[in-house]
Formats: C-alpha cells, structure tokens, sequence
C-alpha cells in the first residue's frame, strides 16, 4: 500500500500568483473583509467623525486620543486604511463574480436533460406511474401540460443502448425513450449575480465620491493643504474636480465661488463653476429657542453664459445646477458689528461716550490703559447671540427653596440658581408645558479678553438683566477654557434697569471717605440713645467689618510671628470666613457670624446712600421691599467681584446682526452608481430570498409488463426544501399520473 502511494506522481507546483488569485477570488476572504469593514462602520456610528481634536482629549484623554487618532478613528470613512480594504473587497468580489458567472450562465442555458434514469431514484421527490396511449402521444401531454403550469421544457429522445454508439450521449445510453426535463425560477441564479455586482456598485461609488480621489489628486498633483489665510495655486484643486463635499461660507450681501474641503491635514481650496450670492437668510424659533428652520436665499451666477438661477435652499431641499448640489448645512454669523460699553470695577468711571466697537471675528481691540492698568489687553469679539430662550421655571424653583432671610427685609439667594442646568434644558421635552416657563431673556455677547502672553478668557455677558426669582440681575458668564462651562456673576439691576448702581457702591467700598461717612451713620442709628461708648465701640466694629469686606488689609494671626510676610489680602465674604476663623473661639462663631453679618448689611446699605447722596440722587429706604432685594444680592455680588478676573466688564450696548450660511456644495457622480447598487442589491436579495430554482425530469417510455400504456417516471429537485416544495410537487403528479401512482414513489 505504502509502495502504490509513493509510486503516485506528485501534485503541480502553483505558483504564488495563482494562490494569490485563489486567496483574492475566495468566498471566505470577502466574507472576511465584510466583516471588518461592517465593525469599523459600527465604530464610526458610534463615534461622532470630524470633531476637533480637543473633543476627543476631554473624551478619552491624552494618551487614548493620540492612539485613536493614529488609527484613524476619527476620519474612518476616509482613513487609508479603510480605503484599502474598501478597494480590496471590490477587487475580491469581482474576481469571485469573474470566476462563477461563466458557470452560472452555462448552467442557465442547460436543462440537465442528459441526466441518467436511475439517478432520478436518487431524488427526494419522485413518483412512478403510468398513463394510457402510446409514448408519443404521453410525451405531449406532458409537454403542454408542464407548459401549462408554467415551466420551460425540453424533450431528448433516446433511441437505447443499441444506438448509444451511434451518437448517442453517454446520458442517454440505456433504454429507449424520452426524458422530458423542465425549470422554474432561474432567476434565483441571477440574483447571486445582482447582489454580488451591487456590492461591487456600491463601493466603487463609496470610493469614487470619498476622499479617494481627492488624495489621489494631492499626490498626483503635490498639493499642500493649507491652515491660514491667502491659499495659492498649491493649495487648490481644480474647478473640473470629478468628485468632491466641500463646505462654502457666504455671507448675506456677498458672494463667493471657492469652497473649503476640510483635511486632518489642513484644507483645500475647491473653486466652483459658479458663484453664490446670499440674499436673505431665514432663521425661525420653538418656543424652547431651537431653530424651527432655517432657510437661504440664494442667486447662482453662472460666469459663462452671464445667467442667473435664484432659488431658496433648505434642509432636506438642495438646489442642483451644473452637476454641483447645493445643501443649507448650517449658519454663522456674517461679520455683526457689536458696540461694547465698558464699566471699570478699579478706578475712575468710564465716560458715558466710551463704548468698544467691533465685528464679530474681526480684528482684536486694544484696551486703553485706564481700565487695565497693570497689563495689556485686546478684546476679541467672537459671537453674538440675538435670541436666548431660557427654561426659567426651574431656576424660580431652586431660587425659591433656597430663600433665606436678610437684613433689610426678605429676598432670595441667586447664586442658588444653576444656571448650566438652565442650558440643558433648551430643547428638552423631558418636562411637561406646565412645568416650564420658556423665556427669551435677550441678546448676549462673546467675546475673549487675550494678555500680552496670548493667553485668554472668554466672556459671554448678556445685553438686558434676566429676571430671576423676581429680581432683575445682569449675567456675566466667564471661563478658561472652551471645554468649560461659562461661571456667571450675578450683578443686580438698580431702579433704573442699569449695572450703574452696583457700580456705585463697589466705588463707594474702595473709598476710605465714604466708607467713614458711612461707618458713622450706621454707629449712629445702630445705637440711637446709648452712651457714647457704645457707639464708638460699634463705629470701630462697624469699621473693621466694612474694611475686611473691602480687602483693605489682611487677617490677623495671632499665631503668625512679628515681622512674618503677609500674604495677599483677601476681600468679600472670605475675609469675614478667615477672621472668624482665626479670631474667634469655634463655640462662638456662628453668633459672631450672624453679628458681622448683620453689621455688613447695614453699612453697606448706608454706604450705598452715601454714594447716591454724592451723585445728587435721593437716598433709599430700608423698608421698600426692591431695595431690600437689590441689597441682598448686592452684598452677594460683591463678595463674588473679587473672583472676577477682568479689571471692567463689557456690556452689549448696539449691535446690528449679519448672518452667514454654511453650504456644503458637493459633486457625486458616484451616487448613481450607488443607486444602482442598491437597486440590484433590493432585485439580488429579493431574488434569493424568495426565488426558488426547481427542475423537473419526466422519463416517457413504452411499460412492456402493461401493453397499450406508458410508463412515467416524475423527479423534482429544488434549491431549498419547504413545504411549497411538496405541494408543488403534489400538484405535478396529480397533473401528470392521473393513474395511481405505485408504492414506492416518495413525497
């Protein structure tokens, strides 16, 4: 045995082409690129495409983000490495369809009629029986009747073993006969066709309209992407670009023809055949301050034939004109101009004429040296907002259960509001109508106030007060860094809706006249009829008190030695925490705290009529409850000013809005194709879903053991077995033995 094993010649050697090409033309291999390219589209669904950078550090943090990015997770659709497999799966596919469509069309010009009468046995489905009349005239019933019902048909005679040498095929040799084969349902054949070639369709338009051709156009060409201002000839592709999904910002009143591609390189200038003018946008609000919609007036002047083509883009409504489509992606601002008034917190008032006037996203302001003193500044405004809806029913809420009782009469807490909550409710349908109180509470300002060193704060200060809890306060929201959220101080609006009198009174705080003036009324009424002792004993805690809040000097510590430096006074509330701290016993703090307390109210309450006094204004009356209000949180706001880190505070005073759409302008020749592809894949899976190949043989000869009748042999094969399949073939033998069939016939 061992011997006739070694005697066998041995197999071809193939080469590694060919296992290359079998690899490549390989079921399992595309199979496998599939599933990759599936869990990699699962990836990119699950994780936004396109953020900056900044957005996946915060996300995942330093380390993970620069891995992820290496790999190409935040661009799949157009990494190369997707690409790659993208075309390989095209490649593979179509070599699977190049291998087995010769083998599927050849099997759909056959009938099988050459098929041996005793394999028909071997059938699962297959009946024996006979009719009266001759063969021939059997033979023609069978043939109209399979007609009848539908099938295709084709009759081979066969003459017996006697002739089988004459011509006869080796199918054929035997007795004599005729085998009458039929088929239904070749379509289920095509549709392997339909759907592989969809899948090829498919990604050869994915391709085609990705950033394939866009890459392959830098190399080609060495272009150099670009990420300032005033691109060059290397820096742009060409107006014939086959395929491209850029993005084109327009202004209303301007025009432009070059569009932007976005690479994580940089980007690239696209020029368009066309240019496009904004004449109007439209922009509606929800009642929760969405955008309802927003629409684009436009006019495509066309530079060739000198026409123009208006039309009015939407979401969902692209305009199309000289194979480039034209889709309303989002908007801007357009170049606002914006009047900022500035309002020092250290120094002399600003002039009532000063104001800082500026364009969103223009050039920086520079800051005149009386309100920064200590380092230079520049102002860049960098956002305007006209409309702020704001879900207020929960910040009365949470204002309201927090209120807490003051000197001067009862009022509420706003620092108690959580105004980044108030953000997460825009939008939000989480609360019935009845829960919410939808207010607009009117337009704000960005800007970014940049140091010497280049570095910045951004600001978002609202133009009007917002009524909080009852109480008009002006919101001036400050943060370090974009990933933060904005960190408001609440300054509340005097009588006349102005930030004018809470400047007054922190002016007032850093004067050490109007602070004695007001030491000495408040002695004086806190201890109207006592002994002059007493009210020069009050006048000296009255004065320490106002002095500690106003950061005039820093806490003693009994326990710091002689001649120790001091650090850094403190000011507002901390200064009172520290003193305590450090000057009174712990079993005693809490009945000191609430003394100081009520020592600061009222000062600063006298200290605010000294001020209004001064500036020729009628004083205040501590029983009103809005002064009682207003005084609340004024002692709150200051405590906070000194956290503030700006020396003045730029309030919106004028603006005149100019809005800007966001196009993307894209040119898909290969969306078609990839309609195409879909098409064929619904007709392809279609097909083999529902599409069931059956053939039928019918074996007609002349029965010797019964003259005068006809023997028939009846065999069906189908490509899937299932209950339509035994009926049909019930049907078939019922229509083609209408005499009973024999016992071994199998259903």
């Amino acid at each position: 045995m061992t011997a006739a094993v070694d005697s066998l010649p041995p197999l071809p050697a193939r080469s590694a082409r060919a296992d290359a090409l079998e690899l490549l033309a390989s079921m399992r291999f595309a199979i496998a690129l599939l599933t990759v390219i599936c869990i990699a589209s699962a990836i990119g669904t699950v994780l936004q495409q396109g953020q900056p950078l900044v957005n996946y550090v915060d996300a995942f943090g330093p380390y993970w983000a620069e891995v992820f990015g290496a790999l190409g997770l935040f661009n799949i659709y157009s990494s190369g490495w997707f690409l790659v497999i993208l075309a390989f799966l095209v490649i593979s596919t179509s070599l699977c369809i190049a291998r087995n469509v010769p083998k599927i069309l050849a099997d759909l010009r056959t009938f099988k009629e050459n098929v041996r009468v005793k394999a028909l046995d071997a059938f699962h489905h297959k009946a024996h029986g006979s009719a009266e009349g001759t063969p021939a005239e059997v033979r023609d019933r069978v043939l109209a009747n399979l007609a009848a019902l539908g099938w295709q048909v084709k009759a081979q005679e066969r003459l017996g073993a006697a002739s089988a040498a004459g011509g006869a095929s080796a199918g054929a040799a035997g007795e004599a006969g005729t085998m009458i084969a039929a088929r239904r349902g070749r379509a289920n054949k095509l549709g392997y066709i339909a759907a592989h070639s969809a899948i090829v369709l498919v990604c050869l338009g994915g391709l085609f309209d990705g950033e394939m051709v866009t890459k392959t156009q830098v190399w080609w060409q060495g272009l150099e992407p670009f990420k300032g201002n005033n691109p060059g000839p290397k820096n742009s592709l060409g107006v014939d670009n086959p395929a491209y999904r850029a993005q084109l910002f327009v202004p209303e009143g301007a025009r432009s023809g070059s569009a932007v591609l976005n690479l994580p390189q940089g980007m690239l200038l696209q020029p368009l055949p066309f240019e496009v003018e904004l004449r109007k946008f439209i922009v509606e609000y929800y009642d929760t301050g969405m955008p309802k919609r927003f629409a684009s007036e436009i006019v495509v002047h066309d530079p060739h034939d000198k026409s123009t083509h208006a039309a009015t883009v939407e979401v969902n409504k692209p305009f199309v004109y000289d194979g480039v489509t034209i889709f309303q992606s989002s908007f801007e601002d357009g170049g606002s101009t914006v009047e900022l008034k500035p309002h020092a917190l250290y120094g002399q008032r600003v002039q009532e004429g000063d104001v800082f006037k500026g364009m969103v996203g223009g050039d920086a302001i520079t800051v005149p040296r009386t309100l920064s003193p200590r380092e230079a500044l520049s102002v860049e405004i960098t956002g305007l907002r006209p409309v702020n809806v704001e879900d207020l029913a929960q910040a009365d809420g949470a204002t309201q259960a927090e209120d807490t009782p003051k000197a001067g009469g009862g009022a509420t807490d706003a620092r108690g509001v959580n105004f980044q909550e108030l953000g997460r409710q825009l939008g939000s349908d989480h609360k019935s109508a009845a829960d919410r109180r939808l207010t607009n509470i009117g337009p704000s300002v960005t800007y970014k106030l940049r140091d010497a060193a280049g570095q910045a704060r951004e600001y978002q200060n609202y133009m009007l007060p917002v009524h909080i809890g009852g109480q008009p306060l002006f919101l001036l929201g400050v943060r370090s860094a974009p990933s933060e959220p904005f960190r408001f101080l609440r300054v509340p609006a005097d009588d006349q809706m102005q930030l004018t009198g809470w400047l007054r009174l922190r002016e007032a705080l850093a004067d050490a006249g109007m602070r004695q003036q007001a030491v000495q009324r408040f002695s004086t009424r806190g201890a109207d009829g006592q002994p002059g002792e007493l009210v020069a004993q009050l006048a000296l805690s009255s004065q320490r008190v106002l002095e500690l809040y106003a950061g005039v000097h820093n806490v003693v510590d009994p326990a710091q030695a002689d001649g120790a430096p001091q650090a850094a006074p403190t000011a507002g509330f901390q200064a009172l925490t520290d003193f305590i701290e450090k000057a009174v016993p712990e079993a005693e703090r809490e009945r000191a705290s609430a003394t100081l307390i009520r020592i600061l109210n009222g000062t600063l309450f006298e200290l605010l009529n000294v001020v209004r006094e001064h500036d020729g204004l009628k004083p205040l009356s501590p029983d009103e409850p809005a002064t009682g209000a207003f005084m609340t949180q004024a002692v709150l706001s200051l405590s906070d000013a000194n956290a503030y880190p700006a020396p003045f505070i730029l309030l919106p005073s004028a603006f005149e809005q100019r809005q800007a759409s966001v196009f993307q302008v894209t040119r898909t020749p290969g969306r078609n194709v990839v309609y195409l592809g879909c098409i064929l894949l619904i007709v392809g899976v279609f097909a083999m879903l529902y599409v069931r190949e059956r053939r039928v043989w019918v074996w007609v000869r002349a029965d010797e053991a019964q003259p005068g009748r006809t023997a028939i042999t009846l065999a069906l094969s189908s490509t899937r077995q299932t209950l339509d399949t035994d009926h049909e073939f019930e049907r078939l033998r019922h229509t083609l033995l209408p005499s009973p069939a024999t016992q071994d016939e199998v259903i």
